[in-house]
């Protein structure tokens, strides 16, 4: 160090000369100069804080620059090191926020001591090595129960009141400047939690929640402002949680991963040279830091003496406890010191918070400061970059097999696995890495998340809207309470995370099913998934006994969920290719089926708590549409009738006796509520029950006399069309059969073929206009759909009583062995069907063109080896099912 007049005159003149800032500050505190001119820094340094009887807030101000100032002429003149610099700038942080805070509580309690709200540092300035411009890290904590507060305000409205004053006090730009910038980022959670956190709360998640990179932040961490007794209890009780005795091999891999993180976080300012990034960039003052504080975590929890905050003096702590070689440390600590010194230089210009070496004239300016050009500082500065760069190396060299951290790197890498948006995929990427979600909380969880991504996110970009699959999958991992057990299984089994990554990919429906109830997931752990579903009788019957003992409510969510995982499974089923959509498509009809008997039973057993029964009465649920031909598709709704049978007058038995009219239409009422009101679990099933006698303005339950006489006496030809595919669910065998005769009477009764013919034409024209088809791919609605199948086929069964079969296939079956249609049709059938229930997974909102991804998938589901091959097929079918149509109804 020199104190010559002649070096404090030359740093005098650098100052004005290359600062903007510094040289404001010289002209508007001269006492300042003269006293650093003639007495040295110490003077200056002493007379910074002598600022006059100001308010807080602008004494505070006045004084950070009367600061600034004789710290930087004191750095720029060497005679104040690094360390003093330092030490100074943040012993100026504890006054402030000390003094912020105390008046923060004055303003509102004047008649009570400012105590019970602690101030904790963390970051530079918690080791007492703030930076020039630095941010203060900080995290405040109350005690409820001496914290002052006013009348009937609680204890954690008045820590956060308290706490944004104090914060207003320091932060807040004046004319006077600001006194710093205040970071609360490194609390728990920063984005849903409030400013200031009840200490015994705070202390409960560090113990049990924190991650693995707060645990490093408290190397740092002091009470530095407020009730400094109250923030000491706070970091005695949760050092254990920091300063591990015991090293196992998973708190190494934390070690590591915080490592990676750290190295690969910046994308930018990594090579040295103009533009480097001396906080961030590699061998930077984060990584030195961060190597040193490693080297703490690994011993400091058996060697108490290891753990100082500061990172010069915990390097020699090291040095002296052997745990780190002399030529280590004190490369380090002097690449350290050189670093930070350039840093305050390029922070010294416009007094910001920059971390860049700048380029060009600007990096003149810098070296400068320091007597020197810009190329001169390059060169001091090149070895203790490459020393630290190398020295870190040596810590993350174990990189074991996965996506890199690094930005630019990993977006390269998804780019080549085909995402179209390479950065938005890393930037989810990155927010998954942060460990915010709680099923990524756990390291074991963190690293099988890790090993799987690699298999996964190829896979989703192979599919035909990698953004909406990535979203879906973000929405998974956020909602699982516990992701550890599913990610090692989709690590540790492939095939698994193929056919998650299938359905994020190709089958939106089921991906947002799956983002909407995570817990979906666990039917695809289960190899029984992908075993052949059971039928409808069997199903009931587990759903039956699986709710016997509960509650309605609770039978109700039951179900739901029952039905939402084996309707997922079905779903995976087919995506994947492990079974024919048409079997698929009975499998989600006997699980309707299931739903229904299951769910009338019980809300039967509820209703009749409170009204009875009535004697020899009976209700069957009647399926029609594709229900009762047992075709549904993910997304089909159920269309139901309800019919009855009761003695004449006949009431029910219970506290609060019903009619049977009212009871039945009553009890028809609940059951429709049951499938179809969403609960906590979601919603079963859109239910339809306009085919009913006089439709929407009829009754919900007919008695099965009245239902006769209506469909004889009233019934148009669409009603009789419509009760081609009806079969009943529930009710006594005997009722059943009952209610199968009548519809089979009902459909072979005497009619005129032609005007059957003509209604049925009149009918779907104006379904065509009423519904219009809603593109090429529209093979419901569409010309030669399957809507002009089925209007084919029901005609010939009304007007030829052959093939009286809800299911299409059999009804086909039969009208082909009479010759009323040719062999083609079953084919036909098939081959629309699975097209329908596959895209209704694949692509539920398209009727105009599939998603090229798409397209090889739907193709190969539907048996055909490529996707021209499959529409050439479809517009054969299509017309062949169009020319029978024009046949049937002009009667040919």
């Amino acid at each position: 160090m020199s104190d010559s007049p002649v070096d404090r005159s030359a740093s005098l003149a650098r100052a004005r000369r290359w600062s903007p800032f510094l040289g404001g500050l010289i002209e508007r505190h001269p006492d300042l100069v003269r006293a650093f001119e003639e007495q040295g820094s110490e003077a200056a340094l002493g007379m910074a804080a002598t600022v006059g009887g100001r308010p807080v807030g602008e004494a505070l101000r006045v004084e950070r620059q009367r600061l600034a100032l004789a710290v930087a002429l004191g750095d720029l003149s060497g005679e104040l090191g690094l360390e003093e610099v330092t030490l100074a700038l943040s012993d100026f942080a504890d006054r402030a926020l000390d003094a912020a805070l105390a008046q923060a509580m004055t303003e509102r309690v004047p008649d009570e001591e400012p105590t019970g709200m602690a101030v904790l540092a963390l970051g530079k300035l918690g080791s007492r090595e703030l930076n020039y411009s630095s941010d203060v890290d900080i995290i405040l904590l109350f005690d409820p129960a001496t914290l002052p507060r006013r009348a009937r305000e609680e204890p954690g409205q008045a820590a956060v009141r308290y706490g944004r004053r104090m914060i207003e006090l320091i932060q807040e730009r004046t004319e006077h400047g600001y006194v710093a910038r205040v970071d609360m980022r490194l609390r728990p959670s920063p984005e849903v939690t409030p400013i200031a956190l009840p200490v015994d709360a705070a202390i409960s998640y560090y113990e049990s929640q924190a991650l693995p990179w707060e645990r490093a932040a408290f190397i740092r961490a002091r009470a530095c402002a407020g009730d400094i007794a109250l923030g000491r209890r706070f970091l005695d009780e949760i050092r254990p949680f920091v300063w591990r005795r015991a090293l196992d091999y998973g708190a190494i891999d934390e070690i590591r991963d915080i490592s990676l993180r750290i190295r690969d976080h910046y994308a930018q300012g990594q090579a040295f040279g103009p533009g480097f990034d001396l906080k961030r960039g590699r061998g930077g003052i984060r990584e030195a830091e961060f190597y040193t504080q490693v080297q703490q975590l690994v011993h400091g929890g058996r060697e108490p003496g290891l753990r100082a905050s500061a990172t010069v003096e915990a390097l020699a702590a090291l040095e002296a406890a052997g745990r780190l070689e002399p030529e280590v440390a004190n490369g380090i600590a002097a690449a350290y010191r050189a670093l930070r010194t350039a840093e305050h230089r390029v922070q010294m210009i416009d007094d910001r918070q920059e971390h860049r070496l700048p380029r060009g004239a600007a990096l003149d300016a810098v070296a400068g400061l320091d007597g020197i050009n810009g190329e001169a500082l390059l060169e001091r500065l090149r070895p203790h970059v490459e020393r630290v760069g190398k020295t870190f190396d040596g810590l993350v060299r174990d990189r074991t097999r996965g996506l890199s951290n690094d930005p630019d790197i990993l977006a390269r890498t998804l780019a080549d696995m085909g995402w179209p948006d390479p950065a938005e995929a890393a930037r989810r990427v990155g927010e998954w890495r942060s460990g915010k979600a709680r099923s990524l909380r756990s390291q074991p969880a963190r690293q099988a998340f890790e090993a799987m991504l690699p298999t996964l996110l190829p896979l989703m970009a192979a599919g035909p809207d990698p953004a909406r699959a990535l979203n879906r999958f973000s929405d998974i991992v956020e909602r699982l309470s516990s992701g550890v057990n599913f990610f090692r299984l989709l690590e540790a089994r492939p095939a698994l995370a193929n056919h998650l990554a299938l359905v994020l990919a190709h089958a939106p429906a089921l991906a947002d099913q799956l983002a909407r109830r995570p817990t979906l997931l666990d039917g695809l752990v289960d190899e029984s998934s992908f075993a052949a579903p059971p039928d409808a009788e069997a199903l009931a019957e587990l759903f039956g006994k699986r709710v016997g003992g509960e509650g309605l409510d609770q039978a109700l969510d039951l179900i739901r969920r029952l039905v939402g995982e084996r309707r997922f499974a079905l779903g995976v089923q087919l995506v994947a290719a492990h079974r024919d959509p048409i079997l698929v498509t009975k499998g989600y009809s006997d699980l309707a089926e299931a739903a229904v008997v299951a769910l009338s039973a019980k809300v039967g057993d509820a209703f009749a708590e409170a009204h009875g029964r009535i004697a020899g009465g009976e209700l069957a649920v009647l399926a029609l549409g594709r229900f009762g031909g047992e075709a549904l598709t993910d997304a089909s709704d159920l269309d139901l009738i309800f019919l009855f049978d009761a003695p004449p007058d006949s009431r029910s038995d219970g506290a609060r006796p019903l009619t049977a009219t009212d009871y039945y239409n009553r009890l028809a009422s609940r059951i429709v509520a049951a499938l179809s009101v969403p609960t906590a679990a979601g919603a079963l099933y859109e239910v339809d029950t306009r085919l009913r006698p006089q439709g929407a303005q009829g009754m919900l339950a007919v008695s099965l006399e009245a239902f006769a006489d209506y469909q004889r006496r009233e019934a148009w030809t669409w009603e009789h069309l419509a009760l081609c595919r009806a079969r009943p669910l529930t009710g006594s065998a005997a009722f059943q059969q009952r209610v199968r005769d009548l519809v089979c009477a009902i459909l072979t009764e005497p009619r005129d073929p032609a005007k059957v013919r003509a209604d049925a034409a009149t009918m779907r024209a104006e379904m065509a206009r009423h519904k219009p088809p809603g593109g090429p791919l529209d093979v419901k609605l569409g010309a030669g759909g399957l809507v002009d199948l089925e209007f084919t086929v029901h005609v010939l069964q009304l007007t030829h009583g052959v093939g009286l079969d809800p299911r299409l296939e059999v009804a086909i079956a039969a009208l082909v062995e009479a010759g009323l249609l040719d062999v083609r049709a079953d084919d036909d059938l098939r081959l629309l069907s699975r097209f329908l229930v596959v895209l209704r997974l694949v692509a539920p909102e398209t009727r105009e063109e599939l998603p090229p991804a798409s397209r090889a998938l739907v193709a190969s589901l539907c048996g055909h080896e490529g996707w021209d091959g499959l529409l050439a097929a479809m517009d054969a079918a299509r017309a062949r099912i169009a020319e029978r149509w024009e046949r049937v109804k002009d009667g040919r």
